[in-house]
C-alpha cells in the first residue's frame, strides 16, 4: 500500500499565555521539518486485534495511533473502520525520536487519521479531523492541517497558517526521555510568568528567521528553563534552540 510521510516539527518559540483549568495556554510557532519524518502504511494481517508494527517503546494501547483509532471509532461509529483494522496492521518506519519535542507521536496520529479518512471514505472535513485529533494530543491539530508554518495557541486547538518559507534545520536529540507533564508542572510551580496578549501578538506577526536572529534560546521557549530545572542530565547547548518540552535542540543550517 501507499506509504505516507509523517513529518516532524520544531517550536520556533513557545510562550505560556495563561491557564485553563489544569492546562496551560500557549502561543507558539510550529514549523514542519521536511528532512525528518516517520513513514506509515497499512499491511494485510490475519489476527483480529488492532496491531501496530514498528519500533515503539510503549504498549499498543498507549500509542497515539491507537488512541486516534479509538477516537475516530467513537466519532464515526464506522463498521468499515473496525472491519478494516481486523484485517490490516498499521506499519510505522520510525525515524522521529520519542520524548524529543519534535511531535513524532502527534504527527503519526494525524497522518493515520488522514489515511483512514481517505482510504475508508469517511468524508470527514479537515476541521472535524482536527477536533478528533485534539482529543489525542495538543499538537495533533497542527499536523492535521498540514501547514508548513503556523501560529498555534489555546491548548493547541487554534492553528493559524503563517505564510513563510521553510527553514532548513540541524537537529540533535540527547538520549533523555523528557516528561512533558513534569516540565509543565515545574514551570507552574517555579517559573510561572505568562506573557501579555500584546507580547503574544508581536511574536505571532514576526517571521521565524527574524525571531531566531533576535531571541535567545531561553527567552524563546518558556519550557527550556523548566526542563533544565527538572533534568540535571540535560545540558545547555549554546546557540541552539530548544523544541517543545524537549529534549531536542535545533539551529538554522
Amino acid at each position: 500500500m501507499i506509504r505516507h510521510p509523517a513529518y516532524a516539527k520544531v517550536n520556533i518559540f513557545l510562550k505560556i499565555t495563561g491557564k485553563r483549568g489544569d492546562y496551560h495556554t500557549i502561543t507558539s510557532r510550529f514549523m514542519k521539518v521536511k528532512t525528518l519524518c516517520d513513514t506509515i502504511w497499512f499491511e494485510k494481517k490475519f489476527t483480529p486485534e488492532f496491531e501496530i508494527r514498528g519500533n515503539f517503546d510503549c504498549e499498543v494501547h498507549s500509542n497515539t495511533i491507537y488512541k486516534a483509532y479509538k477516537h475516530l471509532q467513537t466519532a464515526t461509529r464506522s463498521h468499515n473502520l473496525s472491519e478494516f483494522f481486523e484485517h490490516h496492521a498499521v506499519c510505522v518506519d520510525k525515524k522521529i525520536p520519542s520524548f524529543a519535542g519534535l511531535g513524532g507521536g502527534s504527527s503519526d496520529a494525524a497522518t493515520f487519521l488522514h489515511m483512514c479518512n481517505n482510504e475508508l471514505e469517511l468524508d470527514l472535513s479537515i476541521d472535524e479531523l482536527a477536533e478528533i485529533g485534539s482529543n489525542v494530543g495538543a499538537d495533533v491539530p497542527f499536523f492535521i492541517y498540514g501547514y508548513d508554518s503556523a501560529n498555534v495557541s489555546g491548548i493547541g486547538e487554534i492553528v493559524e497558517r503563517y505564510n513563510e518559507p521553510l527553514i532548513d534545520f540541524e537537529i540533535v536529540t540527547p538520549d533523555i526521555k523528557i516528561s512533558t507533564p513534569a516540565v509543565y508542572r515545574y514551570y507552574r510551580e517555579h517559573l510561572y510568568a505568562p506573557i501579555t496578549p500584546e507580547e503574544a501578538a508581536k511574536l505571532e506577526s514576526t517571521p521565524s528567521r527574524d525571531l531566531l536572529a533576535s531571541m535567545n534560546p531561553k527567552s524563546a521557549n518558556d519550557l527550556y528553563p523548566s526542563a533544565l530545572g527538572c533534568y540535571n542530565e540535560l545540558e545547555e547547548k549554546v546557540g541552539w534552540f530548544y523544541s517543545g518540552s524537549g529534549s531536542s535542540f535545533f539551529k538554522v543550517k
